[in-house]
């Protein structure tokens, strides 16, 4: 095998692969007699089928197996002996119309392999870093108005009395029989339902015909479900929906007070408050971590100017273009044309794609891991998340290597910035809580698949 460098340019290499078709024939024979004892063949006794009639049994099939090992083998052998890291995973570039002939072994294997690879650079010395940290406190009327939506939540109703008619924020005790066409429909019915008015828990149409209602009173009313309802059957259809009002009740204010507190599961008021303070805080602390972290990746972008691997940049451009695509643009957007658009979000692409770079370089160097509680926990995060059993999780991480190296690469991603941080010099800056919850733009988000 004959593995040659054709060119180079940037950070793309082409190699030429020779492989004689002698060589191939002999690794060939070579399986042939491995496997010669293990087959059993009509007419001989078993392990003294000659090579020669088991070439002529199974050469061709076996042939194409081994032609995929030996460019497996000759891609390792081009990035081993060059020192390559490679951006992506090499390509082959191989004429399919000479492959009968190499399978038949009437010609070499001869094809073209092209890799992008990794670049080369110095990432810069984060230590003593000059950064600003927005800082932001809970005031006491947020802590306030967190208590009034407590309470809010919490209230309690009574009875309005029989001849009192339903208003917005009363809530009513119904039972309820749906109806398509006349008839009634799978999951159309109710009894003892609890039904606050103006909550817009019911599909659009129906609270509002309850206005004005009295306790006992029946009363059909008419709504079309929305176009897009999960249940197809039913998705833009018009339905009634015969009603009994069983009881109209009032909202009563709950007082804020130490018995509130306890019947929340807390010592008194003054701890409610304590926990709605600390809550809030992390709020905050987190954005303010979001805002620490866009200055830092910023630094970074600007103090590190290097070729990028295209295929890694394409493939970025490629993910974030789809989701450009499938969601309404601003207002902003819709003043530009697609060209525009994606110069735009490619430049995004190049950006996220030297971060991540960056950031696994000085994470490389500093020795930076991932600890496995860290990755058992967003492992069972994402589980949660998406309502999918561990088990048939860790099934599909287990059959998609590539798929754990998405889970890991963002946690990966927070310990490097935790590194830096830890080594930069930090003035805090007190900011109102608005200025503090301003979004620092989805550029935050880096191309944490490419540590």
């Amino acid at each position: 095998m004959e593995v040659i460098e054709k060119s180079t340019e940037g950070l793309s290499r082409e190699f030429t692969v020779k492989v004689p078709a002698k060589e191939l024939d002999a690794k060939l024979t070579a399986k042939l007699e491995e496997m010669k004892g293990q087959v059993h063949l009509k007419g001989f006794r078993p392990g003294k089928a000659p090579v020669s009639f088991l070439k002529k049994m199974y050469g061709k099939s076996m042939m194409g197996e081994l032609i995929q090992e030996t460019m497996q083998e000759a891609q390792a052998k081009a990035l081993d002996e060059n020192k390559l890291q490679p951006a992506m995973a090499p390509h082959p570039h191989i004429d399919e119309s000479k492959i009968k002939d190499v399978i038949e072994g009437k010609a070499d294997l001869e094809y073209d392999i092209h890799v992008e690879v990794l670049p080369t650079f110095e990432p810069m010395d984060v230590t003593g870093m000059d950064l600003t940290k927005l800082v932001a406190e809970p005031g006491d009327d947020e802590i306030q108005e967190t208590l009034d939506n407590i309470a809010k939540q919490n209230r309690d109703f009574k009875p309005r009395g029989k001849t009192a008619k339903a208003k917005d924020g009363d809530r009513l005790i119904i039972d309820f029989v749906g109806k398509l066409e006349g008839e009634e429909f799978e999951g159309g019915k109710g009894e003892d339902q609890p039904l606050e008015l103006g909550s817009g828990r019911f599909i659009p149409g129906f609270e509002e015909q309850l206005v004005g209602v009295k306790t006992g009173e029946e009363k059909t009313i008419e709504v079309t479900f929305p176009e897009e309802y999960q249940a197809e059957h039913l998705a833009g259809k018009a339905v009634t929906f015969d009603v009994t009002v069983k009881e109209v009740q009032a909202p009563q204010d709950s007082e804020i007070n130490d018995e509130m507190a306890k019947n929340l599961g807390f010592d008194d008021l003054e701890a409610l408050k304590t926990t709605i303070k600390e809550r809030l805080q992390a709020e905050l602390d987190s954005q303010s971590r979001l805002h620490l972290k866009r200055a830092i990746l910023d630094k970074l972008d600007e103090n590190h100017d290097f070729d990028l691997p295209q295929g890694m940049v394409d493939a970025e451009f490629d993910q974030i273009w789809r989701q450009v695509q499938q969601t309404e643009l601003d207002d902003e957007d819709k003043s530009k044309s697609e060209d525009e658009l994606k110069e735009e979000y490619r430049k995004i692409a190049e950006r996220r794609v030297r971060l991540g770079l960056v950031l696994a370089e000085i994470g490389k160097a500093q020795k930076v891991e991932v600890p496995q509680e860290d990755m058992n926990r967003a492992f069972q995060q994402q589980a949660q998340q998406y309502g999918i059993p561990a088990k048939q999780l860790a099934d599909f991480y287990q059959q998609n290597p590539q798929a754990i190296q998405q889970l890991r690469a963002p946690i990966f991603e927070d310990k490097v910035i935790d590194y830096i941080i830890g080594e930069a010099k930090i003035e805090e800056k007190k900011v109102s809580k608005d200025e503090l919850m301003e979004d620092p733009d989805d550029d935050v988000e880096t191309a944490a698949a490419a540590v």
